[in-house]
């Protein structure tokens, strides 16, 4: 692609630094606008010292955390590029993107694309020096706290309380979890709508014998990657599967408050860790947690996150189960070794989960042990709980010019407003949204 120095050109502003955010930006250096990145966090290489610090002391830095920073959630979640959203935009030019920015070719041509966490930030950064050396402007610990708009067009906004800016322009690529946002928008009377999501628990296997169980032998050879399994089926009328599966992983603390557990995976490059784990969720409909207000889910989810977090005893120790105790409805016979660093309290995690969700995870287990021989295994844990696999709320805009249907200068693009699932169609998503706000500026 051709980036454009764009230091002088006409401004777009963009909330949020993660994939949908970093692509959006590319975009605009492209079509020789100015992208202004607004991010709440901190850059790479400063968010890793309050990664350490939830691990190792369970202390969550609400601003800078797993989900929020440089690279956004996608920074730390591995990398997983498999997505289906082909006919969304060019995902091949996404990927290209990523190669020339430091990742694999490998890329390019397996089934399923993987980066590795431990390669991500280094290629994020290498993302944001290109967005910065054309004259794009990259505003670290800058967080969107007000936004003015009249006759349908945006006026301006506030980062951090005080620092009133003009905006004609703003891509809104605030990903999943940044809650204030939504809340901002219902403030501001600029329609939400209430989606599905789906919420469960994050299972985790040693590798080894998720290798036996899928190659059918005794041990894996040097050839053979670490196994992978997808599973899905229908309990009582709902969709109960596994997402974001990692080979070779871990499972981390995902949560963006203090007084809350959210749990999520994810595995470095050579997947050579030695357990395997995986989300396993049910889907929720919005009938099944309020329609009074688009915030319901929003609420309903932060109930269950609040109390895992009491189970879990604190300082981030996620409550957790024998995967053979949770399926029969038994407790007490411990937690096997895992891969969860600030440490699992053994728990019984039905009396976390609602009840439509709980026993159709039950059900669905014994499904997959059905379809899988050994996988409701003794060595196996199920860690609660896996709630941010998508937002409860969509922020709608319009089919044709990617604009919400109350103020034409807001797009609404990503994971966060309902419009992507994963990097790379939040990334396709961000290239859209800046085409079309390239196309309103002429």
């Amino acid at each position: 692609p051709k980036y454009h120095q764009v230091h002088d050109r006409p401004e777009v502003h963009i909330v949020g630094a993660g994939p949908a955010g970093l692509f959006a930006a590319l975009a605009l250096l492209e079509r020789n606008l100015k992208p202004v990145i607004i991010e709440r966090g901190k850059n790479v290489r400063d968010r890793r010292r309050d990664l350490a610090t939830l691990n190792k002391e369970g202390v969550v830095n609400p601003e800078s955390n797993y989900c929020f920073g440089e690279g956004g959630a996608g920074t730390y979640s591995d990398g997983k590029l498999y997505t289906r959203s082909k006919k969304r935009g060019d995902v091949e030019a996404v990927f290209q993107t990523f190669v020339k920015h430091g990742a694999t070719p490998d890329i390019l041509v397996n089934a399923r694309p993987h980066i590795g966490t431990n390669k991500l930030p280094e290629i994020i950064s290498a993302i944001s020096k290109t967005i910065t050396d054309h004259g794009g402007e990259i505003l670290f610990n800058s967080k969107l706290t007000d936004l003015a708009y009249a006759d349908g067009e945006l006026k301006s906004i506030t980062l951090n309380g005080n620092q009133k800016i003009d905006a004609k322009h703003l891509i809104v690529a605030t990903g999943h979890s940044a809650n204030d946002i939504y809340e901002l928008f219902d403030k501001k009377k600029l329609t939400l709508e209430a989606k599905p999501f789906a919420l469960g628990l994050r299972v985790e296997h040693p590798q080894e014998l998720i290798d036996s169980v899928q190659y059918r032998c005794d041990s894996r050879g040097e050839f053979l990657p670490p196994a992978y399994y997808s599973l899905v089926e229908q309990v009582q009328d709902r969709g109960v599967f596994s997402f974001c599966m990692c080979p070779g992983g871990i499972i981390a603390p995902c949560a963006t408050e203090n007084n809350e557990i959210v749990v999520n995976g994810w595995s470095p490059s050579k997947r050579n860790n030695p357990y395997a784990n995986s989300g396993m969720v049910v889907q929720l409909f919005p009938d099944d947690f309020g329609t009074k207000s688009p915030l319901d889910g929003l609420k309903y989810r932060a109930q269950i996150e609040q109390k895992a977090f009491e189970y879990g005893g604190g300082k981030q120790k996620a409550p957790g189960q024998r995967l053979t105790d949770f399926v029969y409805g038994k407790t007490g016979s411990g937690i096997p070794q895992n891969s969860y660093i600030p440490g699992v309290t053994e728990s019984n995690l039905l009396e976390i989960l609602p009840q439509q969700v709980g026993k159709r995870l039950q059900q669905g287990f014994k499904a997959f042990g059905g379809k899988m021989r050994g996988y409701i295994s003794e060595e196996a844990v199920v860690v609660g709980v896996e709630s941010r696999t998508s937002s409860p709320v969509r922020i709608p805009r319009d089919k044709e010019t990617y604009t919400h249907p109350d103020c034409k200068g807001i797009y609404p693009c990503g994971e966060g407003a309902g419009f992507a699932g994963g990097i790379a169609s939040a990334a396709v998503d961000g290239i859209n949204c800046a085409n079309a706000a390239a196309i309103a500026l002429g």
